[in-house]
């Protein structure tokens, strides 16, 4: 009994694969059965607390309650290359593309950033210079 090559060579390049669906389904169903068992939806409880909400309801946090005692806070802006106190140029202050503002300005003046910029209202009773500084990389 001979085997012939060229007979069983063209049979099996006649053939086209098939794929059958059926075990690849079955698999799937059971993936998605595993992590819906396995997954928790319980919904959580969130206990907000009222020092997080500002006072005067602008949406910005009261920084000196919240992030601790300290002077002044780094602003990091990417590529900050412009810094105006009541229009007065202090891009001097700038190291690091990040400005140190005093946490008063942060609380109760305005501060504005944009691309590359940060321009910023005091209080009264603040100068340009006490409000921000360099800070210290």
């Amino acid at each position: 009994m001979a085997i012939d090559v060229k007979k069983h060579k063209k049979k099996v390049l006649d053939q086209k694969p098939s794929i059958n669906l059926v075990p690849f389904i079955d698999i799937l169903f059971t993936i998605m059965i595993f992590l819906v068992v396995t997954s928790n939806f319980s919904a959580t409880d969130v206990q907000t607390d009222d020092s997080d909400v500002a006072d005067d309801a602008t949406g910005k946090p009261n920084v000196t309650d919240v992030s601790g005692d300290a002077q002044y806070y780094v602003m990091p802006v990417a590529n900050l290359h412009k810094v105006t106190v009541n229009g007065v140029d202090r891009s001097d202050t700038i190291a690091g593309s990040a400005v140190g503002v005093l946490g008063k300005v942060i609380d109760q003046g305005q501060v504005t950033i944009k691309p590359g910029e940060i321009e910023i209202t005091t209080p009264a009773g603040v100068s340009p210079d006490e409000a921000v500084q360099r800070p210290e990389v």
